[in-house]
C-alpha cells in the first residue's frame, strides 16, 4: 500500500529579505491575564514545571555559597541571571507548547527541547542553533553584566563590602556619593534594551523557522508598539523574582516556571505568527 508523500516545507523567504511578523496591540493589564495562564499551565504540568525551580533554585543556593563573604560579587551574578533567565526557560516555553497543542507535556518534551532539536532536519538551515548563538549572546551579556558590578562596587564602595549588610550600609544607605545610584543605573542601563531584545525572542525562536535578528527585532517591535503593558510585564517579573528570592530562595521553585510558563503565553499574545512556518519538535534521530 503505498504512502502519501510528506508535504513539502513552507517556503523560506528569500536570501537577503528580512520578514517580520505582525505585533498586536494588547491591554495594560494583559500581563496579569498571562501570569494567570502560567499559572494554570504550572498546575495542569505539575511536578517537570516545579523540576525547573528547583535546579534553579539549587544553583542560587550554591551561587550564594561560592560567593560568601563577597557579595558585591553574589549581587551582580544575581542580577546577571535575570538576563540569561528567558534560555533557561525554554523548555517551559516548549510544556506550554505541548500543551496548546493538545499533546504531553511531561519529561520527554524536555528531554527533547535540550538533547534531540539538534539532530532535526532543520538544524542545517539555521534551524534551532539560533537558540544556541542567542542564549550565548545572553550569557555574555549576563557575564559583563557581573564583572561591572564588582568592578564598581569594590573600586568606588567607602568600605569593603563582603556581606548583605556590608551592601546595604556602604552602597545601599551611604552618606557620600552616589554609587547605588549608579549601580542601579548601569544595571538598568543594559536591562533594559536586552529586556526589549529578548522579551519574546527565545519563545519565538523555539515556535517558528525564524533567526535570531527576526527574533531580535520582533521582539523590540512588540516593546515599541505595547511600552506601557510591556514595562508593567517587566516590573512583575522583577518583583516576583525578587520575592523569590528573598524567600531564602525557596520561592523560586514556583516563581521561576510560573513566569516561564506566562512568558510564553505573553509571545502567543504579542505576536501574530500565522505568516511564519512553524519549528516541528524533533521527533527523533535525522
Amino acid at each position: 500500500m503505498p504512502t502519501a508523500a510528506p508535504s513539502p516545507l513552507p517556503p523560506r523567504p528569500p536570501r537577503g529579505t528580512l520578514h517580520l511578523p505582525d505585533v498586536r496591540h494588547v491591554a495594560l493589564s494583559a500581563p496579569l491575564h498571562w501570569l494567570a495562564l502560567g499559572w494554570r499551565d504550572l498546575w495542569r504540568i505539575g511536578w517537570p514545571s516545579l523540576l525547573h525551580g528547583l535546579v534553579l533554585a539549587a544553583f542560587g543556593a550554591l551561587l550564594a555559597w561560592a560567593a560568601r563573604g563577597q557579595f558585591w560579587l553574589l549581587a551582580g551574578a544575581f542580577s546577571g541571571f535575570m538576563v540569561v533567565a528567558p534560555v533557561l526557560a525554554t523548555s517551559l516555553y516548549a510544556l506550554s507548547r505541548a500543551l496548546e497543542h493538545g499533546e504531553p507535556a511531561n519529561m520527554r518534551t524536555i528531554f527533547k527541547t535540550w538533547t534531540r532539536w539538534q539532530y532535526s532536519r532543520f538544524a542545517a538551515q539555521g534551524g534551532y542553533w539560533a537558540l544556541v548563538r542567542f542564549g550565548l549572546l545572553l550569557s555574555l551579556a549576563g557575564t559583563g553584566w557581573v564583572l561591572t558590578s564588582a568592578a564598581l562596587i569594590t573600586a568606588l564602595a567607602p568600605a569593603p563590602v563582603h556581606t548583605p549588610a556590608d551592601f546595604v550600609n556602604h552602597v545601599v544607605l551611604a552618606r557620600q556619593g552616589y554609587l547605588f545610584e549608579l549601580w542601579l543605573f548601569m544595571g538598568g542601563l543594559m536591562a533594559a534594551p536586552l529586556f526589549a531584545s529578548s522579551v519574546v525572542a527565545m519563545p519565538l525562536l523555539l515556535d517558528r523557522r525564524v533567526d535570531v535578528m527576526q527574533a531580535v527585532l520582533t521582539s523590540w517591535q512588540a516593546v515599541l508598539t505595547n511600552p506601557a503593558a510591556l514595562a508593567l510585564w517587566a516590573a512583575l517579573i522583577m518583583g516576583l523574582t525578587l520575592l523569590g528570592m528573598a524567600t531564602a530562595l525557596l520561592g523560586l521553585i514556583v516563581v521561576v516556571p510560573w513566569l516561564g510558563h506566562a512568558s510564553w503565553h505573553a509571545y502567543r499574545a504579542l505576536v501574530d505568527t500565522r505568516a511564519l512556518p512553524e519549528r516541528l519538535p524533533p521527533e527523533g534521530g535525522r
